[in-house]
């Protein structure tokens, strides 16, 4: 989704005292050169093994717009609707559990503002996941039935808490977005830190203001686990360039370059006269790839998609590049076969906008997961009627008793390794 990245009114910091700035590692890296008009399309068959339709439960109470986060919790589906700005808990097979929302909050008496959600986080505590919500100036902790357990001010929640760490290496070992160091009553702000038991270090380091004197255009999540252990990617504002942090380092693994027509000024993040109009340049140029997402990588196949201004649906922006054969295959260009029962496994082909906006939610546990909406489903149904004379049993239920205005689709899908 294009947008501008928004600050709201306060950040928290995580903080350590002794940290030093890390050198990137650029040794192994890769130059990828990649045209994306060039790719191709595929059977679906042959770019997974494994597909899967999961509705949706649609009630009067767990009806919702759209999917605009998603994560599994305890074998459930926690998801965040931006439009109705509710969480709701769905079982594994598509049942609704439960609902999260502001009346969910009994007001404090001096509260002025309407309490609203904006995004959940997940934290475990005693070995049992809560899901946490921000409404300022309290965090509020629900269970999986939508109980609350308890609330806490924010500003206490981020003392005891990093909720945005990512862990690994058995959890000795902290990736932090934000990173702050604290060097006697002076700060130095870092894009990511990389914390170990016995030092810290810091990289990309930026001014606090950056965010009041310029435009910093967001192309979603910058932090990716991508399906190699102990790793994560990491991508930076206005770059093309996919780093790889692990326990010991951060280190510049694909250096992507595309053609000229796609491609930002070589000085664009360095001359002044890009400064608070870059929204105005990306306007005028809306051929111009302005960031990077989705970015995963399964066996030999490099995950990527492209963020630009335009909604030009002709335009090829979520690829797979084959970093063995370099073959470049187009994700919205995937033809339907009887693996998928004919259906799209994404609605970039049907001039819908959810997998253009939000991609994959998540590639967790060998599989990918991204959802549609029920009119885009039905349509889909619609036009391949004939191809297919039996679907699952969730599918033929959900035809038979949903419409297009009901519920959205979770599509989950197992990547092929090769």
């Amino acid at each position: 989704m294009k947008m501008l990245s928004i600050i709201l009114g306060y950040l928290f910091f995580c903080t350590a005292t002794f940290a030093q700035t890390g050198k990137i590692d650029s040794s192994e890296m890769a130059t990828l050169r990649i045209d994306p008009q060039t790719a191709r399309g595929a059977a679906v068959s042959q770019v997974f093994s494994e597909v899967e339709f999961i509705p949706l439960e649609t009630t009067k109470e767990s009806l919702f717009g759209n999917i605009h986060q998603l994560k599994i919790v305890d074998d459930n589906y926690v998801i965040f609707d931006y439009d109705t700005k509710a969480i709701l808990v769905f079982s594994k097979d598509g049942k609704f559990k439960s609902k999260i929302n502001a009346s969910n909050i009994q007001p404090e008496k001096n509260d002025k503002n309407k309490t609203e959600f904006n995004s959940f986080t997940v934290e475990k505590e005693n070995n049992i996941n809560y899901i946490v919500v921000f409404a300022h100036p309290r965090a509020f902790y629900f269970d999986l039935t939508g109980k609350q357990i308890k609330k806490v001010m924010i500003k206490d929640y981020y003392k005891q808490n990093t909720s945005r760490d990512f862990k690994i290496a058995n959890n000795s070992t902290s990736i932090r977005p934000d990173f702050k160091v604290k060097k006697g009553k002076d700060s130095t702000l870092y894009e990511l830190g990389i914390i170990n038991k016995t030092d810290s270090v810091g990289y990309f380091p930026y001014d606090i203001k950056r965010y009041e004197t310029d435009e910093f255009w967001g192309s979603g999540e910058r932090f990716y686990k991508y399906g190699v252990e102990n790793e994560m990617f990491y991508l930076n504002y206005y770059s093309y360039n996919i780093y790889k942090a692990s326990p010991s380092k951060l280190s510049l693994a694909y250096h992507i370059i595309f053609p000229a027509a796609n491609s930002l000024p070589n000085d664009f993040t360095t001359n002044p006269v890009y400064v608070k109009k870059r929204g105005e340049y990306f306007r005028n140029n809306p051929k111009i790839f302005y960031g990077l997402s989705n970015t995963y990588l399964v066996g030999n196949n490099l995950y990527l998609k492209m963020h630009n201004y335009g909604w030009d649906t002709g335009m090829k922006k979520a690829l797979i590049y084959n970093l063995k054969t370099s073959e470049l295959t187009s994700v919205q260009d995937l033809e339907p076969d009887s693996l998928s029962f004919f259906l799209p496994v994404t609605d970039a082909s049907g001039n819908f906008y959810d997998f253009i906006n939000n991609g994959f939610h998540m590639y967790e546990n060998g599989y990918f997961y991204t959802n549609y909406s029920s009119l885009a489903m039905f349509t889909f149904k619609e036009q391949s009627e004939g191809k297919t004379t039996k679907y699952p049993p969730s599918l033929e239920t959900y035809f038979k008793t949903q419409n297009k205005k009901s519920n959205p689709i979770i599509i989950k899908l197992k990547p092929k390794q090769n």
